[in-house]
């Protein structure tokens, strides 16, 4: 690289525990190879602030977020499970209810992605573990239980721990999200390859160094020709009938259909 060179500004994508961008990652590589994509891990309730001071250009966050400063594009809502020893009487079960929980210690870490509103289920713990992981630590004690998304189940997965389905927990949903006065090219970009645009689509991609915007092309329209001095626009010399006898306009006009198809 010479001096002169400067290298391209990449594009830099928040993403909250257990949000899995590999996908779109993928994607944005192989449309745009000059342009780095930088993952940025961000703990969920810090994505917004990230997003505010310009640490990031957008981020896979966990909704609600304010949505009179952010847009947001909702993109899946995760299933809630119960992390529990795997020697745990509702390992037995598929699923279970909030209210199967009702005898046991559940934790609330201070980073807990669901809400509950008034309605915490289970007997409360002592004290809140900082994090979610730590909550985990003491699943794996048989101290208690911890509701969380699937995602994070699988992101803290332990051979000595497992997990249900609780069927009336509250819901996770992840979106794209991203300062809305800060809608930059590539944001738009990515907009277009998360909402599964095409490679060709016109919205959601800057052009090529080959392609114009369309705007700027020129459209080619058929020109209408102009008949040539003394013939009519069906290329009979004007004032002749088809035997090459002279014949009024009006006359030729009443006698003549639909011009046949020529073979």
């Amino acid at each position: 690289m010479t001096g002169s060179e400067v290298p391209p500004t990449p594009f830099r994508l928040a993403y909250v525990p257990g949000a899995t961008p590999a996908k779109w990652v993928r994607i944005w590589n192989e449309r745009l190879p000059d342009t780095p994509l930088d993952l940025v891990a961000t703990p969920a309730a810090d994505v917004p602030d990230a997003l505010r001071r310009g640490d990031a250009d957008a981020g896979l966050v966990r909704l609600p977020v304010d949505r009179a400063y952010f847009s947001a594009i909702p993109l899946y809502t995760e299933t809630t499970v119960v992390v529990i020893p795997k020697d745990h009487l509702i390992a037995a079960f598929e699923e279970v209810a909030v209210a199967d929980l009702a005898d046991e210690i559940v934790f609330h870490p201070l980073d807990d992605t669901l809400d509950w509103g008034e309605g915490l289920p289970g007997r409360p713990a002592i004290e809140r573990p900082a994090t979610t992981g730590d909550a985990i630590e003491l699943v794996a004690a048989n101290v208690g239980v911890l509701l969380v998304p699937q995602s994070l189940a699988r992101l803290h997965h332990r051979k000595d721990l497992t997990y249900r389905t609780v069927t009336d927990a509250p819901q996770s949903s992840v979106a794209l999200s991203w300062p809305e006065e800060r809608t930059t090219d590539m944001v738009e970009d990515f907009i277009g390859i998360v909402r599964g645009r095409t490679v060709n689509s016109s919205r959601g991609r800057r052009p090529g160094a080959a392609e114009q915007p369309k705007d700027q092309r020129k459209e080619k329209s058929p020109e209408r020709r102009k008949p040539a001095a003394g013939k009519t626009a069906s290329g009979r010399t004007a004032g002749r009938g088809a035997s090459g006898g002279s014949r009024s306009g009006a006359s030729r006009t009443a006698k003549r259909g639909k011009p046949g198809r020529r073979g």
